[in-house]
């Protein structure tokens, strides 16, 4: 099979059958287009004439580029490449799979970066409670921390999603669903938004069932949420850097200090295993050292 149609059909396979979010797909969109131009510059277009040799030159390739890519920039690429492969081979378009001793780069592990509890609070705090979009900001920002939710999973949700307004059904990655319950300060922020400020910006554009709208009516797009996070951090006077992942990234953390057990948290962040959310409890170790150290007679 032509190349270019192998990855048509790979791509495809992982919008419709993986469900795999829009962004992911145009990750993997952008890796494997210059991947077939490499492969293009080497007379190279069938399936067939791909061999490992040449998966594993065109890895030293893009590694030993200069200035050198990041280790997670290289390890999402050879991902692409070795997604596309392991698909062909699975459907028999291709006989075998030649990146399969592909090994990704090591990583270092970063800890994630959260805020503290007062700078969450200065956080929420900042958007307007008198202007109609600051409601609706402080509406977003209260979910956001409330639940754990990525901002591609809070502009996605329905008005319905909300069940009872105690309890908030979250789509995550893969299209896999799950419940998050909602705490007093986000329902309250939402029940502003919902009965003060969402009637008239829906009245601004066509019908549309997401809970977060823009000025104009339209769905809030996850580019216009970032900047909502933005914004407020810059109006909080945040020095530290804060990200459309800070909020979750605080919610896993502030759980886990309060004593929530890593397995609850898991559930709460849709993580499929709990080694992902244990780094967490890295965070919440140092936090506990330095409380130590600080506060022991004779810890020094």
């Amino acid at each position: 099979m032509k190349l270019d149609r192998a990855v048509d059909a790979y791509l495809r396979h992982v919008t419709i059958e993986r469900g795999l979010s829009d962004h992911t797909v145009a990750a993997y969109r952008r890796d494997l287009a210059g991947y077939l131009d490499w492969l293009g510059e080497r007379g190279i277009a069938d399936t067939a004439d791909v061999t490992p040799a040449i998966v594993a030159e065109f890895a030293a390739e893009r590694a030993s580029t200069v200035p050198p890519p990041a280790a997670s920039s290289l390890a999402r690429l050879q991902s692409s490449v070795r997604g596309l492969h392991r698909f062909l081979a699975r459907e028999g378009i291709a006989d075998a799979d030649p990146s399969q001793r592909l090994r990704p780069p090591k990583q270092a592990r970063r800890l994630p970066k959260a805020l503290t509890v007062e700078q969450v609070e200065r956080l929420l705090a900042a958007p307007s409670p008198e202007d109609p979009i600051g409601i609706r900001d402080r509406a977003l920002l209260e979910l956001l921390y409330a639940t754990g939710a990525r901002v591609s999973e809070a502009v996605q949700l329905d008005v319905d999603d909300l069940a009872t307004g105690e309890i908030l059904r979250l789509r995550g990655k893969g299209d896999k669903e799950r419940v998050v319950p909602v705490g007093s300060f986000a329902r309250a922020a939402v029940d502003a938004y919902l009965t003060r400020v969402r009637p008239d910006l829906a009245t601004r554009g066509k019908a549309s069932p997401k809970l977060f709208l823009g000025a104009r009516g339209a769905p809030l797009s996850r580019q216009s949420a970032w900047l909502v996070i933005q914004a407020a951090a810059e109006k909080a006077q945040l020095t530290a850097h804060v990200s459309p992942h800070t909020l979750r990234h605080s919610f896993a953390t502030h759980l886990l200090q309060g004593g929530a057990d890593v397995r609850v948290v898991q559930e709460l962040l849709g993580h499929s295993s709990v080694a992902t959310t244990q780094i967490y409890t890295h965070v919440t170790v140092d936090t506990l050292r330095d409380v130590y150290v600080t506060s022991h007679p004779r810890a020094r």
